[in-house]
């Protein structure tokens, strides 16, 4: 019996309405079900249980035709993560062709009628960032020429994100830039999952709501659960100044889970270009106690290497790390094998890198089963913000 089977036993065994669907009423539901994705479950090819289907319908008479109107589509960027929401969800990927032609161009071709329906495309905008994003630009495109109702894009990953201002003159801020390109092909809606910063939220017009999920969850049931560290003595570090709100909604998240009374600490780093840091400084006490670094992306690696062995120095008896976005460009590998990093935890927002599965230190949890829920709550109209503010789904019918 496989994963998503005993997802759908434990949602149902307890269900009495349809706004139930998948379980999630509230964050505790989330949790529930991430239990299941502790270890790269997005690259194992896990065939789907029929079984899964029958227990959605046998107890929701009306998934039958919920998602009749419903057609998910995906580029090349993560056909992965696109194929396991469509298991969770009980429906098939939209049939489309994302190729090249002999020069090089992006070739699309929908082969299925998608007048009057609600689109939702499944493209990160990681590595090759351009090819990807120049995918997502002409899939939106053409699913707008071909009479969409609604078209709302799933980038997990939004590329370009951390050229979010003005760092010197004569330089573009390419997010908002990005933004725009969305907006000109006919995009209407953006599901994004922990933006680099949340002003590229206002880089899209009133037109275009932008959904800033956040992968918090995910890797909190993975630390609590995962046993090699003393909940008692934990402290959440943040690598920068700007990253300080996120690792103190960690903090809160992991507090209130555990019953414990974690610290927060955080690191000040002086850089001498991107990706060189001159000199780091720690604020906090860490001394004795196992260090969480929370952080939104992984790039190189070299930062939070110099981080986790600056941590150590002040006294940590172990270092791990959380970030939602596990890009691993560069020399990433070698810096995280030769770290005293303990263990890296990431999301499926971008594929898994070659060479990923021979470092024992990274592990890759799933965001498919909140990307699936967002899903549903577009549709069903129901707040998405409520995923993470402990409150339950609107019941009303």
């Amino acid at each position: 019996m496989n994963n998503f089977f005993r997802f759908g036993q434990r949602i149902f065994a307890n269900s009495s309405r349809c706004t139930k669907i998948l379980g999630f009423a509230s964050l505790v539901c989330l949790e529930r079900f991430y239990n299941l994705h502790q270890k790269a479950q997005a690259y194992n090819s896990t065939p789907f249980d029929a079984k899964l289907k029958e227990q959605y319908h046998r107890q929701i008479p009306e998934l039958d035709n919920f998602f009749s109107n419903v057609v998910l589509f995906s580029g090349n960027a993560n056909h992965d993560l696109a194929d396991e929401i469509a298991k969770i969800l009980g429906i098939k990927l939209g049939d489309c062709q994302v190729s090249r032609f002999a020069d090089g161009e992006v070739a699309i071709s929908i082969n299925e009628s998608v007048r009057g329906k609600d689109i939702y495309v499944v493209q990160p905008t990681c590595t090759p960032v351009n090819e990807n994003l120049m995918e997502l630009l002409l899939l939106v495109s053409t699913l707008r020429r071909a009479s969409a109702r609604k078209i709302n894009v799933l980038v997990p990953y939004y590329g370009y994100s951390r050229q979010d201002r003005k760092t010197a003159p004569r330089v573009p801020i390419s997010a908002a830039d990005v933004a725009r390109l969305l907006e000109t092909v006919g995009v209407d809606r953006v599901i994004s999952i922990d933006l680099h910063c949340g002003q590229i939220q206002g880089f899209f017009g009133p037109r275009v709501p932008v959904d800033n999920l956040e992968a918090n969850v995910v890797a909190l049931n993975y630390f609590v659960q995962q046993g090699n560290i003393n909940l008692s003595n934990t402290v959440i570090v943040s690598p920068d100044a700007g990253g300080v709100a996120r690792a103190k909604k960690f903090q809160e998240l992991f507090n209130k889970k555990t019953g414990q009374e974690c610290t927060l600490a955080m690191i000040i780093k002086q850089r001498e270009a991107p990706g060189k840091i001159a000199q780091m400084n720690l604020v906090g006490q860490v001394e004795g106690k196992h260090a969480i670094i929370i952080d939104d992306m992984i790039d190189t690696a070299g930062t939070l290497c110099e981080a986790a062995k600056t941590i150590k120095s002040f006294g940590a008896v172990g270092v791990s790390a959380f970030a939602t976005h596990g890009l691993f460009s560069g020399n990433a590998f070698n810096n995280i094998r030769n770290s005293v990093l303990e263990n890296i935890v990431v999301t499926n927002t971008t594929p898994k890198k070659p060479g990923e599965e021979n470092i024992d230190k990274i592990t890759r949890l799933s965001v498919a089963p909140l990307l699936a829920e967002t899903i549903y709550r577009v549709q069903k109209k129901q707040s998405v913000a409520d995923l993470f503010n402990l409150k339950p789904a609107d019941k009303r019918q």
